[in-house]
């Protein structure tokens, strides 16, 4: 779910998909770093908030296998999204959660 989300949303903290997911900070960074390891995820840092998004030099297989899951997951990420959506822009959740 974390990359389909990440996918929707184009670049995700680690504190965002806690919060969105409502999982514990050290499982979604484990997730994170697996994913990161793998070469799906690339990551760029903030000061202290670390952001996350797809690869860029993923296969095409892999883009159409996401497309594939987001499709199949629509409704479950509809949801995710508005838990992010309530938490408000970037500056406001960075003060709020993060």
């Amino acid at each position: 779910m974390l990359t389909l989300l990440i996918r929707r949303e184009g670049e995700l903290c680690v504190c965002e998909m806690t919060y969105a997911l409502e999982e514990s900070q050290p499982k979604v960074s484990r997730h994170l770093a697996q994913l990161r390891n793998c070469g799906l995820l690339n990551d760029r840092r903030d000061g202290q908030w670390v952001y996350y998004s797809l690869s860029n030099a993923l296969p095409d297989w892999i883009s159409e296998v996401l497309l594939a899951a987001e499709k199949g997951q629509d409704e479950r990420l509809t949801l995710l999204q508005k838990r992010l959506d309530g938490m408000g822009n970037r500056p406001e959740r960075r003060l709020a959660m993060c």
